[in-house]
């Protein structure tokens, strides 16, 4: 699956364009973390992940601010599998237990409802034994369609 990042084209409207340095999904980012996002049955999309040492914030314990980048991709990425071209308007976590680093988690991403230009969405982060460690709410805006 395609990363994906922001340009302006020369008329100042605003794209959504698959990159493969994206910070999360991109294999060509040499220190990102290149995560696979795959389509689910349910429209949704989702990830499993094993964050390493270099992602702590506290020993032991991965960075909120990585946390809640990777749950904000999750959510980007069933908007963008959903046909939509959007960007976060809002994003809310709720860290319910620690992110250890070296565990394995499946990361979650859907949309709940859609509006006119107001998608909005909901991800997961969810060890092996089944316990949510995070939950996120995030609102995207799509991007107005370019005017010929």
């Amino acid at each position: 699956m395609a990363a994906t990042t922001c340009a302006v084209s020369q008329n100042n409207d605003l794209h959504a364009r698959p990159q493969s340095m994206c910070f999360v999904c991109g294999q060509d980012n040499p220190v990102g973390l290149r995560i696979e996002f795959q389509p689910r049955d349910d429209g949704g999309m989702a990830a499993v992940w094993t964050p390493g040492p270099s992602l702590e914030g506290f020993r032991g314990i991965v960075h909120g601010g990585v946390v809640s980048t990777v749950l904000d991709e999750v959510m980007s990425k069933a908007v963008a599998a959903a046909g939509s071209e959007a960007l976060t308007a809002e994003l809310r976590i709720r860290y319910r237990l620690p992110v250890t680093s070296g565990g394995t988690f499946l990361i979650r991403g859907w949309i709940v409802r859609r509006s006119k230009r107001l998608i909005e969405t909901e991800a997961t982060l969810t060890a092996q034994d089944g316990r949510i460690h995070a939950h996120a709410w995030a609102s995207f805006l799509a991007l107005s369609k370019p005017r010929p």
